[in-house]
């Protein structure tokens, strides 16, 4: 995988003592380093002490910047003084990516002129101005902060993060493999909303993907290479050879769509077509879709591929589509989240058994073959999800975590206790804000990643659930 990497900025104003910026340089690139990203770094001679100050210089930054276009996720913009935000908005303006700011601290014993830096002051000046032009950037706590401290580690961890989520989610395309469920109004969409925050989407018609399904051979090279995949992902044990090989055909044609146009995700009509016409139930396909790095929410549920793609991007591991399922006890902060078996196996607590679907087999028995069943793992959890209306993406994130307490085996499906604090206060603002029964989580507290990048960057109404 290639490496995160980040432009650095280092700016100057006249006055200032110009000793300290060259310090600065070493500082942050041996630090950015460190921390796994790799730097882009303009040549230090091409400007007074290798920062920018004037208006002149900064413009000279941002062609250097434009002629390296598509090569760094992120800016860091050093402040190793109080430096003239002129030069920093004319570097800047275009970027066109998330920008950091960071800002030295002064030291007890050295605020002398030779090295008092005065950077907690001019950090306000840089970000006053850069709300005067509506340029977005970032800022963390602490206001000052060294860069060669695990608080700046810290900081630079959650910022390759955010770079991440936005430049993930500024274009990105969903397939939506069949039409929406008809019972299920709690996941229309609306398309061109989609279009306006740069979300494509590309649709087809479920009789296609059966059409293409039926034209594989069970010895075709990539059924076989798949049904093998897929043995090895998770216990196919009980699974009937005639099943497995139509799991193994629908997994292959996913493919074909996914590769032929291009998509970083994908909804997929899961009920009851396929249980009737092919006799198989495609949750397990979708949950090593997600274990493989492809977003795939069922239900044609597309605002929660949107959400777990953010969450797969922020976390940079799986994220799951789950229901709002059950009651644990009598627990008001504790909540089932179930679904049928979609749920990546990186994000259970053991390897899944696919079963056959207690729903599809009560009314007709053998045609749901692909649950894939188990138990979500313990780990600190965000959840997520949208909805659009209006013309906008109004998006809602909280965190909690999953317990791993014990959920009785005649559970079927895939399931995990969780608790959220103030759940039944925050359950009544997702039903009050027209949110749906399923929510996306991953594994990882990223509420504030997500929240920054989304709100700042991508502009999503973000609403708050928490009290």
């Amino acid at each position: 995988m290639k490496k995160q990497t980040f432009a650095l900025y280092f700016g100057n104003r006249g006055f200032m003592p110009a000793e300290l910026i060259a310090g600065a340089r070493t500082d942050m690139i041996k630090a950015v380093t460190d921390a796994g990203y790799d730097v882009l770094v303009m040549d230090e001679k091409l400007t007074r002490y290798g920062a920018v100050e004037t208006r002149d210089e900064g413009r000279l930054y941002h062609d250097w910047l434009k002629s390296h276009e598509g090569e760094y996720d992120g800016v860091i913009l050093c402040m190793p003084i109080f430096i003239d935000e002129n030069g920093a908005i004319a570097a800047l303006q275009d970027a066109g990516v998330p920008i950091l700011m960071q800002a030295y601290p002064d030291e007890i014993g050295k605020m002398d002129f030779q090295h008092r830096r005065d950077a907690y002051c001019g950090k306000f000046s840089v970000t006053d101005v850069f709300e005067q032009y509506r340029l977005p950037y970032t800022v963390m706590p602490p206001h000052v902060v060294h860069p060669l401290t695990p608080a700046f580690t810290k900081n630079l961890h959650d910022f390759a993060a955010i770079c991440r989520v936005v430049n993930g989610m500024k274009r990105f395309t969903i397939g939506c493999i069949g039409a929406r469920t008809t019972a299920f109004k709690t996941v229309r969409f609306d398309e061109l909303t989609m279009q306006r925050h740069g979300i494509n989407v590309e649709c087809f018609d479920l009789s296609e993907l059966f059409e293409f399904v039926r034209a594989k051979a069970d010895d075709d090279a990539k059924v076989v290479a798949k049904k093998k995949a897929l043995e090895a992902y998770t216990d196919f044990s009980n699974v009937p050879e005639d099943k497995k090989n139509m799991l193994a055909k629908i997994s292959v044609v996913i493919d074909e769509y996914i590769e032929t146009y291009h998509l970083d995700a994908i909804a997929l009509r899961c009920w009851n077509e396929m249980e009737t016409y092919l006799r198989v139930c495609p949750c397990v396909l979708l949950s090593e879709l997600n274990d493989r790095g492809i977003v795939a929410s069922c239900e044609i549920d597309m605002c929660s591929a949107i959400t777990m793609r953010a969450l797969s991007l922020a976390t940079q591991g799986p994220a799951a589509c789950l229901d709002w399922n059950n009651n644990y006890g009598d627990d008001p902060d504790k909540v089932i989240l179930f679904h049928c078996g979609s749920t990546a196996q990186k994000l259970m607590a053991g390897k899944g058994t696919v079963t056959s679907h207690k729903m599809f087999d009560k009314g007709d028995p053998g045609s749901g073959w692909g649950t894939n069943e188990g138990r979500i793992a313990a780990f600190p959890m965000t959840f997520s999800n949208c909805k659009t209306e209006d013309g906008k993406i109004t998006i809602y994130f909280s965190e909690g975590e999953f317990t791993g307490e014990d959920i009785e085996k005649e559970f079927f499906g895939c399931g995990g206790v969780a608790k959220i604090d103030n759940l039944q206060k925050k359950l009544i603002k997702l039903a009050r804000g027209g949110f749906k029964h399923h929510t996306t989580v991953a594994n990882g507290h990223v509420k504030m990643i997500l929240e920054e990048a989304f709100k700042y960057y991508l502009g999503y109404d973000v609403v708050s659930i928490e009290d």
